[in-house]
């Protein structure tokens, strides 16, 4: 079932080392089959060294293991509620890469301070608040997909233009169109995220680009008027 998503989330999986984005087995990508309602992730505590395609856990929208003869992610929760939630998204990415994380548990949204920002985030990527107690008690990775759906929902963000979020205490979380995609913007919230601490050791008072800079090279990668790259045939 799904053996060429299966190969896709497989592959999406092995750039995350490749990316230097994850230690051991702290990350995780997913990939979705809307057609069948179902998405596919990378089995628990497995090392990326050994990991095979044909090890990718099948899972439904509620977190029920499909297919697979291991344990998903423990982090499926979160990706089940983010895929039913937001139907625009086809791949999910969390890991603890060193520098978003270090933004994450300093409990900072990452300000846009250049362009390098602006071409693939528009306006700041948001830190969120910590999960209380309760949340983390009852059903602590599900209620990380709820923080992030629902903190998007009540700043008005729009998740395709600001595709990752740093959760406070915890790291960061990225998606994008597919799992290629998702790995994509989860390296480029990395070399962010350090580039703002560097941008801030340099000089502690700088604030961030204007916004008249931030829209253009936003908007020449993005929407109906974009002009970067080449014309698809």
């Amino acid at each position: 079932m799904l053996e060429e998503l299966k190969q896709k989330v497989y592959e999406a999986n092995m750039m995350l080392p490749r990316y230097q984005l994850v230690t051991f087995t702290w990350g995780n990508v997913s990939g979705v089959c809307r057609e069948k309602g179902v998405f596919v992730i990378k089995p628990s505590g497995v090392p990326y060294e050994e990991l095979r395609p044909q090890d990718m856990v099948v899972v439904d929208f509620d977190g029920n293991k499909v297919e697979g003869e291991m344990n998903p992610s423990s982090d499926t929760p979160t990706h089940a509620y983010l895929y039913k939630h937001w139907e625009r998204i086809g791949g999910v990415v969390h890991t603890h890469s060193s520098y978003a994380t270090s933004w994450a548990q300093s409990g900072r949204s990452i300000p846009c301070y250049g362009t390098t920002h602006a071409d693939y985030y528009y306006g700041e990527i948001p830190c969120l608040r910590t999960l209380t107690k309760a949340e983390i008690d009852d059903a602590y990775e599900k209620n990380t997909g709820v923080l992030i759906v629902d903190s998007f929902g009540q700043m008005k963000k729009d998740y395709t233009a600001v595709p990752a979020c740093l959760c406070k205490n915890h790291g960061p979380f990225a998606w994008g169109k597919d799992p290629v995609d998702a790995v994509h913007s989860a390296v480029v919230l990395e070399e962010v995220a350090k580039m703002a601490y560097r941008t801030e050791l340099i000089n502690p008072k700088v604030a961030p680009a204007p916004q008249e800079l931030q829209d253009k090279h936003y908007y020449r990668k993005h929407g109906a008027n974009a002009y970067y790259g080449q014309a698809r045939k």
